[in-house]
């Protein structure tokens, strides 16, 4: 036995994965999450717009 076949041997290299092989249910779920995350954004520009939901200001008591 020589000293080069002594020790743990290395597993081999696994094949690298190809490109992101996606099929339709993939491709429409993608989707789905862009739309979602455009209407999102929409909203939060809309309500940025806007002022504050509560317009009662001071309140006034009953008593004079």
């Amino acid at each position: 036995m020589s000293g080069r076949e002594g020790g743990k041997k290395k597993p081999l290299k696994q094949p690298k994965k190809g490109k992101d092989e996606m099929d339709e249910e993939d491709m429409a779920f993608k989707q789905k999450q862009k739309e979602e995350q455009k209407a999102l954004k929409e909203a939060a520009v809309k309500a940025a717009g806007k002022g504050p939901l509560t317009s009662g200001g001071i309140k006034k008591s009953g008593k004079k």
